[in-house]
């Protein structure tokens, strides 16, 4: 572990974390109260994903729909308009459009097979944006003069690693770089963060053989081809089985660092009182 003792963490002449766990426990939240501080670099997985990785794709995908339109057609075939995307650390709408639904296009869904290659194009760019969370850290230091540093990862991360496997590429890289710190929600969270899902459905990443699995049984359960289904029930439908797929897996992960709660985040005032909140959690 990066900081062994707390003592370690606090004389530390630099703290650097990555947080990870379910979207919408405050991972953000924190990030941001600690990059307010004035003396913490926050550098956020899903925005390097939507500007580094995916940025092209993104906005390729805007421009095919404008193409739809005869109006914004000719507008773009001379050059007199042009499509960007406005994405930021609190918006980061553009990147679940692209990544979108399966399910009926009727209904705003994509085919399985298109689905299917932006999930695994998403995969492999939070895999190259996580692993450049060394380079972000030294340029943080170097380029910018922050002593401290936040990484604030996606819900997916757990996704597309072995927290069993001591020699697990990715967490490795991570963990000599970081102290990675789980944010662990309890049955209210979760079920808050189950009603929260169902009123505004949002895209999501899945590891490719839970999803095969879902979509088959969604498929199976309900009687519907590909083409008849409603995209956002399929997401809420799987949303709950997501969270009990993803809840061991980060459970395993904490054992690479160290555990907070979405409460004990709220509480947080100042830089200091999250100093004092990870020496808590270390011997």
């Amino acid at each position: 572990m990066l900081y062994p003792t707390a003592r370690d963490w606090r004389a530390a002449p630099r703290r650097k974390v990555l947080v990870f766990g379910m979207s919408g426990l405050g991972k953000t939240h924190l990030s941001g109260l600690l990059r307010a501080s004035g003396g913490w670099f926050h550098y956020s997985i899903d925005y390097r994903i939507g500007t580094r990785y995916l940025g092209e794709a993104i906005v390729d995908n805007a421009k095919a729909e404008a193409m739809k339109v005869p109006f914004l057609r000719d507008l773009l075939m001379t050059d007199s308009i042009y499509i960007a995307s406005n994405i930021t650390f609190e918006n980061l709408s553009p990147v679940a459009t692209w990544l979108g639904k399966p399910g009926s296009p009727h209904k705003g869904g994509l085919p399985m097979a298109e689905y299917a290659t932006r999930q695994e194009a998403f995969r492999l760019a939070e895999i190259a944006a996580l692993n450049d969370t060394p380079h972000f850290a030294n340029r943080a230091k170097a380029l910018y003069g922050y002593d401290h540093f936040i990484c604030d990862t996606g819900g997916s991360i757990c996704e597309w690693v072995d927290p069993a496997n001591p020699e697990d590429p990715l967490l490795k890289t991570l963990s000599e770089e970081c102290l990675l710190v789980w944010i662990k929600g309890d049955e209210a969270h979760t079920q808050e963060l189950i009603r929260r899902f169902d009123r505004a459905p949002k895209p999501m990443a899945y590891q490719p053989a839970f999803l095969e699995r879902v979509w088959q049984d969604y498929l199976s359960e309900n009687n519907v081809s590909e083409d008849k289904v409603d995209p956002d029930a399929f997401v809420r439908w799987t949303y709950a089985q997501a969270l009990s797929h993803r809840q061991p897996r980060y459970e395993a992960m904490a054992k690479w660092g160290v555990t907070i709660t979405p409460d004990q985040i709220g509480a947080l005032k100042t830089e200091a009182d999250f100093v004092e909140l990870i020496a808590d959690c270390l011997p």
